[in-house]
């Protein structure tokens, strides 16, 4: 990964008269053995300062260099590189000028690394770009929020899922840059806002056992700017990796799923429920169908056996709950999603899942 140098940015910034204008201030490191922070942010429109950007400023036009770190994008490196060094950190990552977009395969290793670049970082800055009081919101305020369900926008993005969760340590800051709380402290809230169990936001995935529902229902009223993003965005918390193919639409989301189901005997993947009647393919078209998927949870197969009557061996009926059951002869893993939007007395049914195919 490319990292930006903490202290020849912020020289640069300080003495730009000075500043050799042949100094890389972009060095290529090793995720794993460098102590870096990494930056979670909304993007701006026409303000980011890119890599092309970032790397050639000291050797543009005066006039020209000064219209770039006039951008509101520039300030929020100078801001976050300032963080940086008062934390101790010599190298910083920013996704809009570390990653050189006009390459196809640094894109692409980027996107696939991205989670575990976020997973490896001393600290994670979320920078909530709309919030200007000086204590994190606790509660939703539509006035504020009207058009992000109530919380900042920064909650309702597709790529912050990840970077949310991935990192260890995540310290949140206001529009001015003032710290307003931690990950840690604020899970009870989080929860509240994303969906996502405390006990997960405290020690990671790995702390709990969880489904393909249950984490695909965290993305689900997220949105990206592009439609392949709401896929790729999600690839990390699946551990999985796909080529960048931008252009495919919903097929993205297609792709992932197949992608999840190659690695992860998860039947829980099959449990979405259409946001309108459909016919057609098995799989969902976009995680907003499973957000009733929320409480589903994995159930081994002795649970699985209690749940049952001996005699019924593949059909049943619970109350206000659909089962998804194993596949009977390998015994694989069966998640149950509870319906809280489906009438009591609405048929239920399951399926099993084998080499053949889906059993109705």
């Amino acid at each position: 990964m490319k990292l930006l140098n903490v202290k020849d940015i912020l020289d640069q910034e300080e003495h730009i008269q000075q500043t050799d204008p042949e100094r890389e201030v972009l060095k290529e490191c090793n995720d794993e053995t460098t102590n870096y922070a990494i930056l979670s942010h909304r993007w701006d429109d026409g303000s980011e300062v890119g890599y092309e950007e970032m790397t050639g400023l000291m050797k543009m036009e005066e006039q020209k260099r000064d219209k770039v770190k006039k951008r509101y994008g520039y300030q929020k490196i100078i801001k976050s590189c300032e963080q940086a060094r008062k934390d101790g950190y010599e190298w910083l990552w920013i996704d809009t000028c570390c990653i050189d977009k006009r390459s196809s395969s640094e894109l692409s290793e980027a996107i696939n690394s991205m989670y575990r670049w976020y997973q490896n970082a001393g600290v994670c800055y979320a920078y909530l770009n709309d919030v200007d009081v000086s204590v994190f919101p606790t509660k939703r305020d539509d006035s504020n929020y009207a058009g992000s369900n109530g919380w900042p926008v920064w909650f309702m993005r597709g790529w912050t899922l990840q970077e949310l969760i991935a990192p260890k340590k995540v310290d949140f800051f206001n529009k001015n840059w003032a710290t307003i709380g931690n990950k840690q402290r604020l899970a009870p809230v989080l929860e509240e806002i994303t969906g996502v169990p405390r006990k997960v936001l405290r020690n990671g995935l790995a702390a709990t056992p969880l489904c393909v529902a249950q984490i695909m229902s965290w993305a689900a009223g997220r949105e990206t700017t592009r439609v392949e993003g709401r896929a790729y965005s999600l690839m990390g918390l699946f551990g999985v990796n796909m080529p960048m193919l931008y252009g495919k639409g919903k097929k993205a989301f297609e792709r992932l799923q197949l992608e999840i189901i190659r690695v992860r005997s998860d039947q829980s993947i099959f449990a979405w429920y259409p946001q309108k009647p459909r016919t057609g393919s098995v799989l969902a078209e976009d995680p907003s169908e499973f957000k009733l998927c929320g409480d589903s949870k994995m159930v081994k197969p002795d649970e699985f056996l209690g749940m049952i009557e001996v005699g019924r061996p593949w059909y049943f009926k619970f109350p206000n709950r659909r089962m998804i059951q194993a596949n009977p002869i390998l015994w694989c893993r069966a998640a149950w999603l509870r319906t809280r939007a489906r009438s009591l007395s609405q048929q239920l049914y399951t399926f099993s899942v084998n080499s053949a195919g889906i059993q109705l």
